[in-house]
């Protein structure tokens, strides 16, 4: 077998080098887009380690990577996941694609989020295949597309076990937990907030900007609603009591779009909000909410619609004793390790709505992920190898 099959850092450069950008939203328009360059170094990569893998197409040219290490008479099945895509490269100050080691450091796109925490479980895969652990769990290697954006990586990914339709795939059954790797910087994450993303739209009446009075502004009624929703930011807090480990709720509005021209009265305008929510509340919710906040306070009628993210948070309940479990192993590698609560989000809510008790843990901190020159720390990325490894090995 390669011996680079169970070094993080030479597996890092590799997935750095291959681009897989999201789109998120815009038109595809060029190489570094979309994630098949690292599904094919995937599938090679399972293939020389010589064990069962599939490729799941999810949307056309868009795949989950499964691969699966069985340990014959294991009664447990831990799940590591790793998102595949990275965000794009815009405004980045460094060659992204170009894996940069210095000063115990790899720089480029994805180092950090989440490509070093794939390549951290690539390479605990890699030596569980080698060296078979007699108390080691069964294993499987879930790689996913489309993280940054739609999610629809792990959506596609619990109807494995979920949906009797997919029988046939190496993961027919619930796993008994997962591992997300996500920037932790090593901690455990047992909690996170949820989001739920959707667009509001205020209508008006069109007309030539020269006489005004002959229509009705949409970006004027969007004004209006825009006051009411920073009243609504400002008391949601106080509406609902902080989670002790991810703080409070919050809402924010992050884009606005409206009109065709400067001399038109625009009838149209669109604004995008971002509603998190915290273990206890439910996203499906969020909508339904503001839209009484807004009705009780304005005089027309606002359009919400329907989100295009809803994620639940993350609830710290029957993940925490194999949160315990793992963070046996992370003091044993590195002296130190807490279990903590984040704000983002991750596939870990996804799985644990599925039935699997799920933990957030990797290398890097959430600072240097999607940043200008986006970096890992190489220490912790040969530490997180070692702690997936050694609880792969050793799970109960």
């Amino acid at each position: 077998m390669d011996p680079i099959a169970a070094h993080p850092i030479a597996l890092l450069k590799d997935l750095i080098a291959r681009p897989s950008v999201n789109p998120m939203g815009r038109t595809v328009s060029g190489p570094e887009f979309l994630e098949g360059r690292m599904s094919d170094y995937l599938v090679d990569f399972f293939a020389r380690l010589g064990v069962p893998y599939q490729r799941i197409e999810v949307v056309p040219g868009r795949a989950n990577v499964v691969a699966r290490l069985d340990r014959p008479g294991s009664k447990t099945t831990v799940l590591f996941d790793a998102h595949q895509d990275t965000v794009p490269i815009d405004g980045m100050t460094i060659a992204p694609f170009e894996p940069l080691e210095r000063d115990g450091r790899i720089y480029g796109r994805g180092s950090c989020d989440v490509k070093g925490g794939m390549a951290a479980m690539l390479a605990a895969f890699a030596r569980l295949v080698q060296e078979r652990p007699p108390q080691a769990a069964n294993v499987v290697m879930s790689c996913t597309c489309d993280e940054e954006s739609t999610v629809l990586g792990v959506f596609d990914l619990v109807k494995l076990w979920s949906d009797p339709a997919r029988k046939g795939s190496l993961l027919e059954r619930a796993p008994d937990v997962a591992v997300v790797a996500e920037p932790t910087q090593l901690d455990v994450v047992v909690a996170h907030k949820g989001a739920t993303r959707w667009k509001l739209r205020t209508r008006g009446r069109a007309c030539h900007s020269s006489n005004p009075t002959e229509g009705v502004n949409a970006i004027y009624r969007m004004a209006r609603v825009l006051e009411c929703l920073e009243e609504f930011a400002r008391e949601l807090p106080s509406r609902v009591p902080p989670h002790p480990l991810c703080g409070p709720p919050t809402f924010s509005v992050g884009r606005i779009e409206g009109g065709i021209s400067v001399n038109t009265v625009p009838d149209e305008c669109t604004i995008e909000i971002d509603r998190r929510v915290i273990p206890g509340e439910e996203a499906t919710d969020a909508v339904a909410e503001v839209a009484d906040f807004l009705g009780s306070r304005l005089d027309f009628d606002v359009e919400m619609v329907p989100p295009w993210v809803r994620a639940q948070a993350l609830p710290d309940g029957e993940n925490l004793p194999w949160a315990d479990r793992l963070l046996k192993h992370v003091r044993a590698v590195q002296s130190r390790g807490d279990k903590i609560g984040v704000p983002y989000g991750t596939h870990a809510s996804r799985l644990a709505a599925a039935g699997v008790p799920s933990v957030v843990f990797g290398p890097g901190s959430i600072a240097q992920a999607h940043t200008k020159d986006e970096w890992i720390d190489v220490s912790q990325l040969e530490s997180a190898a070692q702690i997936y490894f050694r609880f792969a090995s050793a799970p109960s």
